[in-house]
């Protein structure tokens, strides 16, 4: 039976929310519409500095929690205006909500973004909170995605992994066959380069546009060691981090002492990308036929990065997702309307083997409208 679904996705590093259409008939999936609405500077500034712990952050949180559902709502209503569709005709929203503290070492991750609220706005059910089961479970409750790039993307026989260039990276390892899938966070993609950005161009827009300022800098070799020696790169999978561990405090710690040029400093942190998570790519047999690397997310459109990946993966044919029918900008709004199709028909939504959780489970929570 055809139904249409929403999903809502804002990622680490919240340049907008991402809402897409999709008619899901079995595992068969067709994108209808697609937007981004950007967040209020006022918003996205505040839900910035609700990813660290400061004064009065529960009061905060809670102003900023109905805020994201708010604007997760005007996304909705501006997606089904594009389509011409009114909210009865969807069977439901897959709301991610918006991360601000990611702690799976603690046993926990919050998203907020208020679900109840946004149903009562949108007048359509709203399935949210997909990553606390897994947890309790003892999984990291990330990645979720890499079930739904089995899905879609996997062909038997071949081996791929779809790549997310968010504000963290994560891989979805997919072997050809179904048993041997897994996923990570490699670590950070856009997150610090986005800060560092900010820091040095303040009237110069969110992120570096089409990583041009990086690739005018040089490369600073051991700097470029000295972060790719933080502990998280070399832990074993399963594994999952967010921005509260690759901070601009962390790294004005690892420059300390230093006195580099504020774009080296960019060229290396696209460095830093680049090789941590080659460095995490399965091994491919030479023998074979190229392995293929497939790309989304917002670094989908860093030319400079993408070859700086190619040059060091000569082995992994590099593509879009597109090639393989879904724009790099709306996998992740697609997994989540999938995710809430797997709510609805009560199939599971997460892989042990990426999570680590004991055993699958049906993800997320009903919020009638």
């Amino acid at each position: 039976m055809s139904e249409r679904y929403i999903g809502l996705m804002s990622g680490t590093s919240m340049d907008g929310i991402d809402a897409v259409l999709v008619t899901l008939d079995g595992e068969t999936l067709r994108v209808e519409a697609a937007l981004c609405h950007p967040w209020p500077e006022a918003t996205a500034r505040e839900l910035h500095a609700l990813c660290t712990p400061g004064e009065n952050e529960i009061d905060r949180m809670g102003v900023a929690d109905n805020r994201v559902a708010q604007e997760f709502a005007a996304a909705t209503l501006a997606l089904l205006a594009k389509a011409g569709l009114e909210p009865k005709d969807i069977r439901a929203i897959g709301s991610h909500g918006q991360t601000v503290r990611h702690r799976p070492q603690l046993g926990f991750t919050l998203q907020i973004g208020n679900a109840a609220l946004l149903a009562v706005l949108t007048g359509i059910d709203v399935i949210a909170d997909f990553r606390t089961l897994d947890m309790a479970l003892g999984g990291q409750g990330a990645p979720l995605v890499p079930a739904f790039h089995q899905a879609l993307f996997a062909k038997p026989g071949a081996l791929r992994v779809v790549l997310n260039l968010g504000g963290i990276a994560n891989i979805s390892v997919l072997p050809g066959n179904a048993t041997g899938v897994y996923g990570f966070d490699t670590g950070p993609a856009n997150t610090l380069l986005d800060g560092w950005y900010r820091r040095h161009h303040s009237h110069g827009g969110d992120y570096d546009a089409g990583g041009q300022w990086a690739a005018s800098g040089q490369l600073v070799p051991a700097l470029l060691e000295k972060l790719l020696a933080h502990p998280y790169f070399a832990a074993p999978a399963p594994k999952s981090t967010g921005r509260e561990m690759f901070t601009l405090d962390w790294l004005d710690g690892e420059l300390a002492g230093c006195s580099y040029a504020p774009v080296d400093v960019q060229r290396t942190l696209q460095a830093l990308s680049c090789h941590s998570i080659a460095r995490q790519l399965p091994a491919v047999d030479e023998a074979k036929k190229p392995a293929e690397l497939f790309v989304c997310g917002g670094g989908a459109h860093n030319a400079p990065m993408l070859a700086e990946l190619a040059t060091l993966l000569p082995r992994w044919r590099l593509a879009s997702t597109a090639e393989l029918g879904l724009a790099p900008d709306w996998v992740e709004g697609a997994a989540f309307a999938w995710l809430a199709q797997r709510f609805v028909t009560r199939q599971p939504g997460n892989l042990p083997a990426v999570t680590g959780a004991s055993r699958p489970a049906v993800l997320g929570a009903l919020y009638p409208a």
